[in-house]
């Protein structure tokens, strides 16, 4: 498999730590000329805390689980309905860092509302993608020997009233929002092809 390459694995709804052990293992054992890798699912309801996060970011009790993980950040929730998009990429063959792969990964975000004619931005100090401030996609990387793993969430249809129970991303009263809610007529499915078609453009250019 060449370097050039690029692997889209669409893998549906998928447990969170399993997955996450798997991006773990993928990343400790790709060859130099391993193809990069974009993993396509959806979790079951989660809350996953960064390495730096503070366990009073949970602000009520629920039988949500809360995963401690690897990646930057503070916590956020995962569930049905939401987007997810892990990038497993070779930083030293693209050429840039960390900081130039989230500023990629929030452009293909706001690209792919622009199609829908919403118009989103990013926020200063709080990485992710925001619709007149409200949070629509929260990203979060880990990078081990110059390869990443962990990626972004895309809200789409889902419930939100988990997001009730914490101050996501680490900031008390941040207001979140979600596709169905800014009248963009995508499905998760939908959404999700779309996104990885804006992701290739924005990652390889």
């Amino acid at each position: 498999m060449g370097s050039g390459e690029t692997i889209v694995r669409q893998l549906g709804q998928v447990d969170y730590i399993a997955t996450w052990r798997a991006m773990q293992i993928f990343t400790a054992r790709r060859a130099p000329d391993a193809a990069d890798e974009i993993w396509l699912l959806e979790h079951p309801p989660v809350y996953t805390q960064g390495q730096a996060g503070k366990p009073e970011h949970l602000i009520a009790a629920t039988d949500i689980p809360v995963v401690p993980i690897d990646r930057g950040g503070q916590i956020t929730y995962h569930g049905p309905g939401q987007v997810v998009v892990y990038v497993l990429i070779d930083l030293r063959r693209r050429g840039y860092g960390i900081r130039e792969l989230v500023t990629r990964l929030e452009q293909a975000v706001i690209n792919l509302l622009a199609e829908q004619g919403v118009a989103s931005a990013r926020l200063g100090g709080a990485p992710g993608v925001y619709v007149d401030g409200a949070k629509i996609a929260a990203l979060g990387l880990r990078v081990r020997h110059g390869c990443t793993y962990h990626g972004l969430a895309f809200n789409v249809d889902m419930d939100m009233r988990p997001f009730a129970a914490i101050n996501p991303c680490g900031y008390a009263g941040m207001r979140v929002t979600q596709c169905r809610d800014l009248g963009v007529k995508l499905s998760p499915t939908e959404a999700g092809q779309a996104l990885v078609r804006c992701l290739q453009d924005t990652i390889y250019s």
